[in-house]
């Protein structure tokens, strides 16, 4: 299982480290208060991108996610994200 770690580095940036093994992959992501607010509802930004990377690597390994994306773009691979984010979130 991969150990995922976020970290906040801007006001909407967060730096999202995966870790499996001895392998690790670092992901810039963008996150705007909106984004939050549409896909975590009352989550904080960590736990949306937590579960957003969770999501991801249940559909493909993590070298194969994008090293800087905004948090939208999901939705735009993969139509069934803002559903299943709400049911991933605590």
């Amino acid at each position: 299982m991969a150990e995922i770690t976020v970290t906040r580095s801007a006001a909407e940036r967060f730096r999202v480290e995966v870790r499996e093994g001895t392998s690790r992959t670092v992901h810039e992501v963008k996150a705007t208060a909106a984004d939050v607010r549409r896909y975590g509802a009352s989550a904080a930004p960590e736990e949306l991108l937590q579960a957003s990377f969770e999501f991801l690597l249940e559909r493909e390994p993590k070298e194969s996610i994008l090293r800087s994306f905004d948090l939208p773009v999901i939705e735009r691979y993969f139509p069934e994200y803002p559903q299943r984010i709400r049911e991933l979130l605590p």
